[in-house]
């Protein structure tokens, strides 16, 4: 199988790039992402590669980073979603976006995507909430909580009611936007996080 593709870009579309190496020109489904950020035709290229067999045809699917490609990965597995939903998906949000959205439980986010219905959605939630461990968030996505006395008990309450990490403390960080005052008493702070993760 095809795992990683070097050669001449000789032609880019927002869909499709058609790279050449050694004399066989491959054509390549890719995403937006992808394509943004493609050298000029002409210029090497090197491109991540997914091969997908089915009985009637074999496609390439190709990424310039290492980690839209194991996303790409992760969501043909959920049930629904093929080879080219997952690029429309990975068109729709930039990889990090993607993550964050996923694990915050963010169903409106995922529904914005063309093609993704409210129980896809709910789908990709729930089949990769606790998958992606390995895809870093950006310093900018990850909350800065105050260090109050009451949000680490808060964000344990939270936790032990089944609610996501990254969604309570995403929640608690809009209570605090609203009410900074109460990061030192626990019920409040409770009450105010658990109405935001609602």
């Amino acid at each position: 199988m095809i795992a990683h593709l070097r050669g001449m870009l000789l032609a880019k579309h927002p869909n499709q790039a058609i790279v050449e190496a050694s004399g066989v020109g491959y054509d390549v489904t890719i995403s937006i992402e992808t394509f943004t950020h493609l050298p000029e035709e002409g210029r090497e290229v090197k491109l991540h590669i997914h091969t997908h067999v089915r009985e009637d045809a074999i496609a390439l699917f190709g990424f310039l980073e290492r980690d839209e490609k194991k996303l790409f990965e992760k969501l043909i597995t959920v049930s629904g979603i093929g080879p080219k939903l997952a690029v429309t998906v990975l068109s729709g949000l930039p990889s990090q976006r993607l993550v964050a959205a996923i694990r915050a439980q963010d169903h409106a986010t995922l529904t914005r995507v063309p093609g993704i219905g409210k129980k896809t959605a709910e789908r990709v939630v729930l089949e990769l909430k606790d998958k992606l461990e390995e895809f870093a968030l950006p310093t900018s996505q990850i909350p800065t909580l105050p260090a109050g006395a009451a949000t680490e008990d808060v964000l344990s309450a939270l936790t032990n009611l089944g609610y996501q990490k990254p969604a309570a403390e995403k929640a608690m960080e809009a209570a605090l936007k609203k009410e900074p005052n109460i990061a030192d008493d626990f019920e409040q702070l409770f009450r105010a996080t658990l109405a935001a993760i609602r």
